[in-house]
Parts: structure tokens; C-alpha cells; sequence
């Protein structure tokens, strides 16, 4: 596994609060289906609906769901194989790389403390050759 994260995704109770609170701090964001990406250096800062995380997630209630990392790959054959050595590292699988509702392919483990991370294949999220993750633009006004 590379040592970077691509997004950092932050469970809330109400997404157009938060919107509205780091759009206060001067941060600029996009909304897309219920879901805020915010371009933040070579990474993204996302907000997302916390029972939506956790379900996406595979695990009951907010709990440790409240927050995610993640790390995007080149393929889903990296997918595989990050997930395959998290678990052999001692990471518990909460829910096993399979195919997403945004065309990509994707995986969640919990670290031993129960740490979340997302390990996925976007088509639309590119890759610098460094890993470096840029938000694609939307089309939208927000």
C-alpha cells in the first residue's frame, strides 16, 4: 500500500450545515448527489451524510463510521490486492471490493482501532503519476 491518502471523508448529520460552515472558513466546494468534494492540496476533503457513510461502509449506526479514509488506485486489480494485504496485516474487512454505484470498484477495512479505509477505483477521479488525486469538475454551479 502507497503511504498517501487520496480523501478524507467526514460523516455529518447535515451536509448543507457543514457546506455552509467550510464555505464560511473560505474553502470551496462542490456538491454532487447529497455528497460535498472540496480540493484540498493534492488530496479532497469530502462531506457525506453519516448514515450514508456507514452504510456504504458495511457497518451499523455512525460509530467509527464518522469518518473515512481513503486511497484511490489505478485499478481494480490494486484494489484486490490492497485489501488482500490490509487483511493479512491484521485490518477486519467491513465490506469486500465490488463493483459502486459511480461505475468504479471499491473495499472498506477497519484498522485495529477501527480506523475506516476505502480503497478504490474511480474512472473519473484521475491520478497524477506521484498519486496525486485532483477532483474532476462536476459541471455544477456550487
Amino acid at each position: 500500500m502507497e503511504q498517501r491518502i487520496s480523501l478524507v471523508t467526514l460523516g455529518v448529520t447535515d451536509v448543507a450545515r457543514s457546506k455552509a460552515f467550510y464555505e464560511h472558513l473560505g474553502w470551496q466546494g462542490q456538491e454532487v448527489e447529497e455528497t460535498v468534494f472540496f480540493q484540498a492540496g493534492g488530496l479532497a476533503l469530502v462531506l457525506w451524510g453519516r448514515d450514508k457513510l456507514a452504510a456504504d461502509a458495511g457497518i451499523e449506526g455512525p460509530g467509527t463510521g464518522t469518518m473515512t479514509l481513503a486511497q484511490n488506485v489505478r485499478s481494480r486489480a490494486e484494489v484486490d490486492r490492497v485489501m488482500a494485504t490490509a487483511a493479512a496485516a491484521g485490518a477486519t474487512v467491513t465490506k469486500p471490493a465490488r463493483e459502486t454505484f459511480y461505475g468504479g470498484y471499491a473495499g472498506y477495512f477497519a484498522d485495529p482501532d477501527g480506523h475506516l479505509w476505502e480503497i478504490a477505483w474511480n474512472p473519473g477521479f484521475t491520478l497524477a503519476a506521484d498519486g496525486t488525486l485532483t477532483v474532476p469538475d462536476f459541471g455544477t454551479t456550487d
